[in-house]
């Protein structure tokens, strides 16, 4: 870990590249059915703190713009995988999205609301951005894995970020690695907010 003028924190992509790989521990549930999409629905309004993330098949040409095709909801041990681009945004999804009694944490969340509005039409409530979150503990690092790795030491794999989330069927690589990237946005928040941010 570097610090600047022994405040903020940094770290660097050497030091990531030595440590351990980490990935979501729990179980993994893709929703490519409205059925499904209602069972998940559901069960997330059971709780009331969801990581958050989406995934969009990479444009290589200059002025594509690709739909989002994945949407991501996790909990400490279950991971949904909402199939946006076979089935959409359905009501029960937007209605989680929407709740003010879920907190819901992401990073870049900026980035994932107008990719969502570019599909639907929805008005997000309780979301907390990472980024700024951090920024009170005075973390530098704007990176999901570089402020995992700063408090926990060990590395998220960014491997699948260029894959194609449209594809007919996600390999197990693009689970792993669309479900760890919203449990990690709980898990930072869980552990940062348990101490007192750092005043200057």
């Amino acid at each position: 870990m570097e610090s600047d003028n022994n405040t903020e924190k940094t770290i660097t992509k050497e030091a990531i590249s030595l440590m351990e790989m980490i990935s979501f521990p729990g179980r993994i549930v893709v929703v490519d059915t409205l059925k499904d999409a209602e069972k998940a629905t559901e069960y997330l309004k059971t709780v009331n703190c969801i990581g958050f993330d989406t995934e969009t098949k990479p444009a290589f040409k200059k002025g594509q713009l690709n739909k989002v095709a994945l949407l991501q909801l996790s909990t400490d041990d279950i991971c949904f995988l909402f199939r946006i681009n076979i089935i959409g945004f359905p009501k029960p999804l937007i209605e989680i999205l929407n709740d003010k009694n879920i907190l819901k944490i992401g990073l870049s969340i900026k980035d994932d609301f107008s990719s969502i509005r570019r599909c639907r039409e929805f008005h997000p409530n309780s979301f907390i951005e990472l980024q700024d979150f951090v920024k009170k503990y005075a973390i530098k690092e704007m990176s999901l894995q570089k402020i995992f790795a700063l408090l926990f030491g060990k590395k998220i794999s960014k491997s699948q970020r260029l894959s194609n989330w449209e594809s007919d069927v996600l390999s197990e690589g693009q689970k792993k690695y669309a479900a760890t990237d919203a449990w990690a946005c709980k898990v930072i928040y869980d552990y940062l907010s348990k101490i007192d941010p750092i005043h200057q």
